[in-house]
């Protein structure tokens, strides 16, 4: 945020991962991450790493110890549920932990995705249907099973 002009991450600077993330695609983006080439432009975030499996977890550690050597100057975040620090990843990474308090208040925040996330042309997009010409939006239910 500290950018305004900046763009959000692309496609291949963000792996949300799940159970069923594969050790393939993990490694895909290690190397994107860590090759010598990337000198640290981008940031590259694994998002819910503590869901990989105990293998894919161990081949992760495995792997970017072999090739962070290549790289002096990237940029890697790697988000957990807190409520999961004490699987594979978290506690392997725990050396390099930051306690993440948001630094900025929340609707300078939500301003910023809004430029960010809006649609300029909705009549193009599908956006047009959405609040404000937002092409992203997240809906939420305090109550289980309610359809959203």
């Amino acid at each position: 945020m500290s950018s305004p002009l900046q763009p959000l991450p692309t496609f291949d600077e963000v792996l949300l991962c799940t159970p069923q993330t594969t050790a393939e695609q993990v490694e895909l983006f290690l190397r994107r991450c860590l090759s010598p080439r990337s000198r640290g432009e981008k940031i590259y975030t694994m998002l819910y790493a503590d869901e990989l499996s105990y293998d894919v977890s161990a081949r992760t550690e495995e792997l970017f110890q072999s090739l962070r050597h290549y790289s002096s100057t990237y940029h890697l975040l790697i988000l957990c549920n807190c409520n999961r620090e004490h699987t594979y990843i978290p506690s392997v990474f725990s050396q390099y932990k930051v306690p993440m308090v948001p630094q900025r208040p929340l609707a300078e925040i939500q301003r910023y995705l809004q430029d960010h996330y809006k649609v300029t042309q909705p009549g193009d997009s599908a956006a047009s249907v959405f609040k404000d010409n937002m092409c992203v939006g997240i809906v939420s239910s305090k109550r289980a099973g309610v359809g959203k």
